[in-house]
């Protein structure tokens, strides 16, 4: 079963959870590579430690489909590094990570490409055995691999390369340039920015300046591109890109590209060299023609919630993005929730409008001693038919789904007479609507609202979302909510080198329904496509059909 894996890392954890030292509890961390981009990339022992995370210590660069694997309830802290943007310094992550494993929790720390390839583990290792912390390290692909790879360069041949050599060039003076010029086959790492000092030292020692160099940016990513030239003019060819993060590949190797490009990958990242000019820039997305190809799109919703929806998206052809408007949380306080689980029969109703409502309120509900068998004198209406995917995912049918995937149609066909029933309605803690609850009211029926979760705002836009906004790179944003609409203006407003109206005037504005319209109207100044069915498919659908009347 996929889960045993996972299942098993718990156990470690949890055995070593039960240790004491001192008077404290440890935990156990897993530095986890996660590989060069993509999230299929990642290896089966890295999924397994996400997936039994209680707290998950993530980088700028990790892709954030991979939060996804990560339990509900799992804690979420960026503390991503990317030249120009603050982050924590390393001391205070070393000290993070020691406070949460003597906490007791299982603590995923996940890192770009391979955790021991300029991954400053050393240092947390450090400070993990300083402090007697129990760690793991799981190995990752990096990217001074991977991008070659993918790009078709490889890094050993016979005749052209013996052997390759991998550096950083954040800071190229220190190199031994002398020695560099010699080898045959150069990697660098975060060497975008200084792309002219590399060639112009390489050709300084002596490199030929017709040296073969490839610059493959985003690597493993659907946006993944390559540049190739020669030492003299790749910093022409790549004039007014923005370059980082990449993988320079310098050395004859760089021609055989051209007789290896991926073409059984060419569904995801094929390859297609211009025949007139071989070093001119080749795009490593050439998909066969589908519906989105083309489109950079943002997804608001909730980390834990995006994984199939981007998927969706880019089964499609799109480029999309996740940029998370929405922190699902348990509410403030269980009380009033826990009070209705215990009264269970005193109620005719259960109404769920959404699969967070399922979630919370099945977790709690087995949380709180009881089982399936407390709801049998229930009736449960659901809206949506995700929601009642949901429901039915724990093993319980719903009585009743409205036609129209909104609030207002289940009032207006609820399927009985509501004057004498008890409603019990588990919902968000706070933005919610009250729509079904005043009007269900007028009608005589007594509605009783518990919250069962909190859809917060995150406290920032994450670092890959920011950047495609930064480098105006994305056409279309998605709202699956009217909350995401107010969270999405709000943290454009709080990030300081963003501007709302700028970004709002260049992008594309679609809505899953009629209220997210109206939130969109309110806070972006205008809603441009809206979902025909209210649902995602329903969504992806309005996209397409707009991306076909613009082609």
């Amino acid at each position: 079963m996929a889960g045993e894996p996972a299942r098993q890392v718990g156990e470690q954890v949890g055995k070593q959870t039960g240790k004491q030292t001192g008077a404290k509890q440890t935990g156990k961390v897993f530095l986890v590579g996660a590989g060069p981009g993509d999230a299929s990339y990642l290896t089966l022992r890295g999924r397994d430690a996400i997936a039994a995370a209680g707290v998950l210590v993530y980088d700028a660069l990790a892709d954030e489909r991979l939060l996804s694997l990560a339990p509900a309830r799992c804690q979420l802290l960026h503390v991503g590094k990317r030249g120009g943007t603050p982050s924590p310094p390393q001391s205070a992550i070393d000290a993070k990570l020691v406070d949460l494993c003597q906490a007791g929790h299982c603590v995923v720390r996940l890192k770009s490409g391979d955790p021991f390839i300029f991954g400053r583990s050393a240092s947390e290792i450090q400070a993990l055995n300083a402090a007697g912390c129990d760690y793991e390290v799981i190995p990752g692909i990096s990217s001074a691999i991977a991008a070659p790879l993918l790009a078709g360069i490889p890094l050993t041949d016979p005749v052209l390369s013996r052997g390759f050599s991998v550096f950083s060039a954040h800071d190229p003076d220190t190199l031994d340039w002398e020695s560099l010029a010699r080898l045959e086959t150069l990697v660098f790492l975060m060497g975008g920015r200084h792309l002219a000092t590399l060639c112009q030292r390489l050709i300084q020692e002596g490199r030929s300046a017709r040296t073969p160099i490839a610059v493959v940016r985003w690597a493993a990513r659907d946006r993944q591109r390559l540049w190739t030239a020669t030492l003299d003019d790749i910093v022409d060819r790549t004039a007014g890109e923005r370059l980082s993060p990449c993988v320079i590949v310098i050395g004859e190797v760089v021609h055989l590209h051209a007789f290896l490009k991926p073409d059984r990958r060419e569904a995801s990242v094929g390859l297609e060299i211009n025949p007139t000019n071989p070093t001119a820039p080749a795009d490593l997305n050439l998909k066969p023609k589908q519906p989105l190809a083309g489109h950079t799109i943002l997804v608001t919703r909730a980390a834990s919630q995006s994984s199939t929806f981007l998927d969706r998206l880019e089964a499609a052809g799109a480029t999309a993005i996740a940029l998370p408007a929405l922190e699902i949380r348990p509410p403030s306080s269980w009380d009033g929730l826990d009070a209705a689980i215990d009264k269970l029969d005193s109620f005719d109703w259960l109404i769920l409008t959404s699969s967070n409502a399922v979630e919370f309120f099945c977790d709690r509900l087995i949380e709180r001693q009881h089982d399936l068998r407390s709801l049998s004198g229930l009736k449960i209406a659901v809206v949506g038919k995700k929601t009642a995917a949901c429901l039915r995912s724990r093993y319980l049918t719903p009585d009743y789904i409205p036609p129209n995937y909104v609030a207002d149609s289940l009032v207006e066909n609820f399927p009985e007479t509501v004057g004498d029933r008890r409603i019990l309605f588990p919902r968000v803690e706070t933005g919610g609507r009250d729509v079904l609850v005043r009007e269900l009211g007028d009608r005589g029926a007594e509605v009783i609202e518990v919250a069962a979760y909190e859809s917060a705002c995150p406290n920032e836009i994450v670092p890959v979302a920011r950047q495609v906004l930064a480098e105006k790179s994305a056409d279309i944003v998605t709202f699956a909510s009217s909350k995401t609409v107010r969270h999405f203006a709000k943290l454009v407003r709080s990030t300081s080198d963003l501007d709302l109206g700028a970004i709002c005037d260049r992008l594309t504005i679609a809505s899953i329904g009629p209220l997210t319209t109206t939130a969109c109207h309110e806070e972006l100044g205008r809603c441009d496509i809206e979902a025909e069915e209210f649902t995602l498919e329903g969504l992806q659908a309005a996209l397409e059909k707009w991306a076909a009347r613009s082609a």
